[in-house]
């Protein structure tokens, strides 16, 4: 896992908010994010961030519309923010994005490819939103992938079980946060 690096997606304050369940996911994130630093697993957080007035959103895109609609993600407000629980350490790396995948309208491959990382350990909220598509778009960029099952949460249970058992096994590595630290454990 030398060319890695953990991706932290949409952990802000207002996605949490919405999407945490109780069944501790902020503290097994935690986990994760603990044991890449102690491998010297590299973590990189990704949020999402609009422009005010939305600027960059078609009335076509029905997702995004919604959302700006709804009031989230415009950039410089406190639910944007990355959650506390969670927050970046001085010196980490902080990507914007302007859609679903990390990639989407951020410079993440820049960052990527300067750091010479070619592997990604994904995590993130929502399974089905950012980490999903995070994960098609790597697999087209020809990242080796990891997915951290129980440090990914969807607001629907069954969909998450689906993507994480079935879909993600296909193009990726599935582990349990848990089984992920004995993989990455310095010897």
């Amino acid at each position: 896992m030398a060319n890695s690096a953990l991706l932290v997606m949409d952990v802000q304050r207002d996605i949490v908010a919405i999407a945490d369940d109780g069944s501790g996911y902020l503290p097994r994130l935690r986990q994760a994010i603990d044991g890449a630093r102690a491998a010297g697993i590299p973590v990189i957080y990704v949020v999402i961030g609009l422009r005010p007035g939305d600027q960059e959103v078609s009335p076509r895109n029905k997702v995004m519309t919604n959302i700006v609609r709804a009031g989230l993600f415009t950039e410089g407000q406190p639910g944007t923010e990355i959650h506390d629980d969670v927050a970046p350490q001085q010196g980490d790396v902080v990507v914007t994005k302007r859609r679903g995948s990390a990639f989407s309208g951020s410079d993440l491959d820049l960052v990527l490819r300067a750091r010479d990382i070619d592997s990604l350990v994904l995590t993130g909220i929502a399974t089905s939103a950012v980490v999903l598509s995070t994960l098609w778009h790597a697999i087209d960029l020809d990242f080796g992938l990891t997915v951290l099952a129980d440090a990914c949460l969807d607001t629907d249970p069954e969909v998450h079980t689906m993507l994480t058992e079935k879909l993600f096994p296909q193009w990726a590595d599935v582990f349990a946060v848990e089984d992920w630290l004995k993989v990455i454990a310095p010897q």
